[in-house]
C-alpha cells in the first residue's frame, strides 16, 4: 500500500492505547493507514523527519474562551490552533443563553477546528471584561436564569457540554453563593456538568467546592490568595482533597490572575 504522507522517527503518544515510543506513523486518504517502528520511505508520496518531535492525537483545550469580537476575552480559534496542535476547543462560557445563537453562527459553524461550549448562567455571558471595564454577568441576579439556560441547552444540544458559572467578588459582585445555586440548577434540568470559576470572596472556597458533584469542574484550581487551594503553610485543604475524591474534575484554567505558581508546586508537591 503506498501513503500520501509518512512522518517518520517521531515520538508518537496515543492516550487511548497507552502507547508512548518512537513510532513510523502514515497517512492515506486523510486517515491514519499504519504505525510501525520502521515504514520504509518509498512507501509515501511525501516524508516528514519528525526525529525529536511529538505525534499526537490533536489537543484538547478543556478552558478557552474563542467567542472572538462578541466578547473582550476572545481570541481567534483557527489562529491559535496552527500555533498550538489544538484541534478541539471548549469555550468556557462565553456566551449565555442570550447571545449564544451569535457564538454558533459567527464562531462555531464558521471555524475550520472543532468548538464545544459550557454556557454561561448568566443570560448575556461574559460581556463586561476589560481593563477599564469590569462589570460582573452575575451580579444582577436577573440575568441568571435557569430556565433560559436549560432552553439554551436543548437548542445547541450538538455544541453544548455543560453550564459554566463565575462566581465571587469581582464576577458576581454582592451575588454571594446564589449564582453558584442557579447554575447547578440548570445543570441538574440539563443532565449536564457545571463548571465553576472562584475568585475572591463572597463566596469563599468553602461554600463552592462542598456543591461540586462528580463530574463537576473547578476551574482555576491554582489560584492564589483569597480562595486559594491552600493553607498559607502550604498545606493542602481537606475540602480540595475530599473533592478530588468524590470526582470533581481540577482544572488549570490558567489566567493572569488566576494561577498561582506557588500555590501550584506546592499542590503537585
Amino acid at each position: 500500500m503506498q501513503f500520501d504522507l509518512l512522518l517518520k522517527g517521531g515520538r508518537l503518544i496515543d492516550p487511548a492505547s497507552g502507547l508512548d515510543a518512537q513510532r513510523d506513523l502514515a497517512i492515506a486518504g486523510g486517515r491514519i493507514a499504519a504505525i510501525d517502528s520502521d515504514i520504509p520511505f518509498e512507501r509515501a508520496a511525501r516524508v516528514i523527519d519528525a526525529t525529536g518531535s511529538i505525534v499526537a492525537p490533536g489537543l484538547i483545550d478543556l478552558h478557552s474562551h474563542v467567542y472572538w469580537g462578541g466578547t473582550s476575552l476572545g481570541v481567534d480559534a483557527d489562529r491559535l490552533a496552527a500555533k498550538s496542535g489544538t484541534t478541539t476547543f471548549i469555550d468556557a462560557g462565553s456566551a449565555g443563553a442570550g447571545n449564544f445563537l451569535g457564538f454558533r453562527r459567527h464562531v462555531i459553524e464558521r471555524s475550520k477546528v472543532r468548538i464545544l461550549a459550557y454556557v454561561n448562567i448568566s443570560f448575556a455571558g461574559i460581556f463586561g471584561f476589560s481593563q477599564t471595564v469590569s462589570v460582573g454577568e452575575c451580579s444582577d441576579l436577573r440575568l441568571c436564569e435557569p430556565r433560559e439556560t436549560v432552553a439554551a441547552v436543548r437548542e445547541h444540544a450538538d455544541v453544548i457540554v455543560g453550564v459554566k458559572v463565575r462566581s465571587g467578588r469581582h464576577a458576581g459582585g454582592s451575588s454571594g453563593i446564589a449564582p453558584v445555586d442557579l447554575a447547578l440548577e440548570a445543570a441538574d434540568q440539563a443532565g449536564l456538568p457545571l463548571m465553576a470559576h472562584i475568585d475572591e470572596p463572597p463566596p469563599g472556597r468553602s461554600e463552592v467546592l462542598p456543591r461540586l458533584r462528580k463530574g463537576d469542574i473547578l476551574t482555576h484550581c491554582f489560584r492564589p490568595f483569597p480562595n486559594a487551594p491552600i493553607f498559607a503553610s502550604g498545606a493542602l485543604r481537606p475540602d480540595m482533597r475530599l473533592a478530588r475524591e468524590r470526582g470533581v474534575i481540577f482544572d488549570i484554567g490558567h489566567g493572569m490572575g488566576s494561577f498561582d505558581f506557588e500555590v501550584a508546586k506546592a499542590m503537585l508537591g
